[in-house]
C-alpha cells in the first residue's frame, strides 16, 4: 500500500512511518517541521509543507497513487490552547478539513486521525469507554471532537473508512 503521513516528522508520526516502511508499505510523509523535526524520517519520501495548502495536496494526490491517509499533525498542547484558541481550531480543524476535501477529490477514503481523549472531559466514571459522554474541557478536546464529528459525516455521506485514535497518555524511551 501507499500511505500518506501527514505530520510523520513527530514523535508517534515518526514511529509510524517506520513501522509502515518496515511492513512493506511506501510511504509519504508530509509535514511542515512547526513541531517535527526532519531527522526524525528515515523512512519512505519527505515533503515538507502544510496539510493546509490545497495546491500541493492536489500535487500529492495522483489518481490512483495513495490508497490511505495517516493524520498525526494536530497540535496537541493543551496549556497552548488555552492561551492559542484560533491556532488550534485553524491547523486542526480547518486544515484537517482542506486534507479530507482533498481527499475527496482525488478519491482516497481510507484515513486514520490521531485524535485524543481528551474529547471526554472530566471522566464521570473510569474506565471511560465508547459511551462516555463527549465534554470536552479546553480548545485542543474541542477542536479534535469536531474531526471526529466530520468524520462521522463524510464516513456516511461520501464512502469514507475513517478510525480515529483516542491516546490517554503517550509515553517514550530513549531507547
Amino acid at each position: 500500500m501507499k500511505i500518506l503521513v501527514v505530520g510523520g516528522a513527530g514523535y508517534i508520526g515518526s514511529h509510524m512511518v517506520k513501522q509502515l516502511s518496515q511492513s512493506g508499505n511506501e510511504v509519504i510523509t508530509l509535514d511542515n517541521l512547526s513541531y517535527g523535526y526532519r531527522d526524525a524520517v528515515k523512512y519512505g519520501d519527505f515533503i515538507e509543507g502544510d496539510l493546509g495548502d490545497s495546491a500541493l495536496l492536489d500535487s500529492i494526490f495522483k489518481p490512483g497513487d495513495i490508497d490511505s491517509v495517516m493524520h498525526f499533525a494536530g497540535f496537541i498542547q493543551v496549556g497552548e490552547s488555552v492561551i492559542k484558541p484560533s491556532m488550534y481550531y485553524h491547523n486542526n480543524v480547518v486544515n484537517t478539513h482542506t486534507l479530507l476535501d482533498a481527499m475527496l477529490r482525488h478519491e482516497v477514503k481510507n484515513f486514520i486521525f490521531s485524535s485524543t481523549a481528551a474529547i471526554f472531559g472530566e471522566p464521570e466514571y473510569t474506565p471511560i469507554d465508547e459511551k462516555h459522554i463527549k465534554q470536552p474541557i479546553n480548545p485542543y478536546g474541542h477542536s479534535k471532537l469536531m474531526i471526529e464529528q466530520v468524520l462521522e459525516d463524510y464516513d456516511s455521506a461520501y464512502g469514507f473508512s475513517t478510525t480515529p485514535v483516542r491516546y490517554f497518555n503517550a509515553a517514550r524511551t530513549d531507547h
